[in-house]
């Protein structure tokens, strides 16, 4: 799996008619800045409005998942959420001229495919994943609905679907790794049985319904004039029904394909969680409505782990910045560069590590019997990240000094004490005007907050800083 957060290198846009809706829409995918997440924007109602791609907007899970926000809907986004979960791409922006994504032809693989056009991008910072820290499970006893999420160090999903059909019969399908996603599940296409057709209609879904982007299941005796009435509801001259049960003799790229469809309805709609995962999931006949109840379960458990205000970290993982690039950076050298690593850098934050340990000098004169490290040094390290962070935002920092010029609210909470280690993160304010900075500033160890200010620094050319 990728460590780093990905978005897309250029605008790109596919066309065609939703599955549902019927309604014709074009709709745009749009490269996002780090941390913006996955989200859906109507640009054909009045302000634009934005639809995060959050388990929590869900509204309908009539044959398909559809969320809503500001009063605005969008239908049938799984096949999307897919395609994007599947090329592992953390930050797009998704615009849509009508109220649905096209159906294309029932699968991902043409998201895939424009996605690919676009360009995959690689950013400044980690993908903060949700690795599930226990089991989670969900049933509906009712229907025979069973999903899992075990903890893994990866992203693995098996689905299991029986529906007592002669025709399909029980099917598994697997995906050991997202790698294999786009080759193994992107170009499954959604499927329904006939007996289901007439009651779609009747609710007025499938208006955009095809034979060329749905798998339609025959498992009993057809008569000629059904299948008349069938060719007429799809506008076309003639359908037949293959031995093997298919509707108009559509081919199945796999022999389980409507499995591998299956998983990848679970991949979209999981991708609902807001976090790219990190865990085993299994689901025996799953459908959109126990993998939106399942998804929910999962956040719920995401949320009661979050302290937002703390970066997370993970020294599994390697750093965005490592000490050398730091100090091609930092003007500090030892024994007053004060922070180690870097593990997160965006437009407006940044956060560091600083591992305490005996050895620092100034232990031998700053309470030589009971070390602690001195507030001051706290200070400095922030504005140490803070720095970091200034002068990412000129082409040659090197060529820069940043110099304090003001700190306010500066308060120290607890003792930092050898064997610690800081997390420090800084957050801008307000944006950079004429080289001035204002950032906040915040120390953590473990989950308390040990140090926080208010900073105030100006960035200046090194030929034009004044004498000191």
């Amino acid at each position: 799996m990728n460590i780093k957060q990905q978005t897309i290198k250029k605008s790109v846009t596919v066309s065609g008619v939703g599955l549902h809706t019927g309604v014709q829409a074009n709709m745009t995918f749009l490269p996002a800045k780090p941390n913006h997440g996955i989200k859906f924007q109507r640009i054909d109602l009045p302000g634009e409005p934005i639809v995060d791609a959050d388990v929590d907007n869900v509204v309908d899970i009539s044959r398909g998942t559809t969320i809503e926000q500001s009063g605005a809907r969008i239908y049938t986004v799984e096949h999307t959420l897919a395609a994007l979960v599947g090329l592992q791409i953390d930050n797009v922006l998704i615009q849509l001229d009508g109220p649905e994504p096209p159906i294309m032809d029932g699968s991902s693989i043409q998201f895939i495919n424009v996605l690919h056009e676009a360009g995959i991008e690689e950013q400044n910072a980690l993908r903060n994943f949700f690795e599930v820290p226990e089991g989670v499970f969900y049933r509906e006893p009712e229907r025979n609905v069973e999903m899992a999420a075990l903890p893994l160090d990866d992203y693995r999903v098996t689905v299991m679907i029986d529906y007592n059909s002669p025709v399909l019969g029980s099917q598994h399908a697997s995906l050991n790794s997202i790698t294999e996603f786009e080759k193994e599940i992107a170009s499954c296409r959604t499927f329904c049985f006939l007996h289901e057709l007439e009651m779609l209609h009747k609710n007025n879904l499938i208006k955009g319904g095809d034979l060329n982007n749905a798998i339609v299941v025959v498992d009993r005796v057809v008569k000629e004039e059904e299948l008349a009435e069938i060719a007429k509801l799809f506008n076309k001259p003639k359908v037949e029904v293959k031995k093997e049960g298919i509707l108009n003799n559509v081919e199945l790229r796999h022999k389980n394909e409507p499995a591998r469809h299956k998983l990848l309805d679970v991949v979209g709609d999981l991708a609902l969680v807001g976090r790219p995962l990190k865990a085993q999931i299994l689901a025996a006949r799953p459908g959109h409505a126990a993998n939106v109840a399942f998804a929910k379960k999962l956040k719920k458990m995401m949320m009661a782990n979050l302290n937002s205000s703390i970066p997370h970290y993970d020294p599994k993982l390697p750093p965005v910045m490592d000490i050398n690039q730091i100090s091609n950076t930092l003007p500090h050298r030892y024994p007053f560069l004060l922070i180690d690593k870097v593990f997160h850098v965006d437009e407006t934050t940044v956060a560091a590590i600083k591992n305490v340990t005996m050895n620092e000098p100034y232990f031998m004169g700053h309470f030589p019997g009971n070390p602690v490290m001195p507030g001051v040094l706290q200070v400095e390290a922030m504005a140490q990240t803070g720095g970091i962070l200034v002068l990412g935002t000129v082409p040659d920092p090197e060529n820069y000094w940043t110099y304090f010029i003001g700190i306010e609210s500066c308060r120290f909470r607890k003792m930092v004490l050898p064997g610690d280690t800081l997390i420090i993160k800084c957050e801008l304010i307000a944006p950079i005007k004429r080289g001035i900075a204002k950032m906040r500033g915040q120390i953590f160890v473990g989950s308390s907050l040990v140090c926080e200010a208010v900073m105030t620094a100006s960035i200046v050319r090194k030929e034009t800083a004044p004498a000191i």
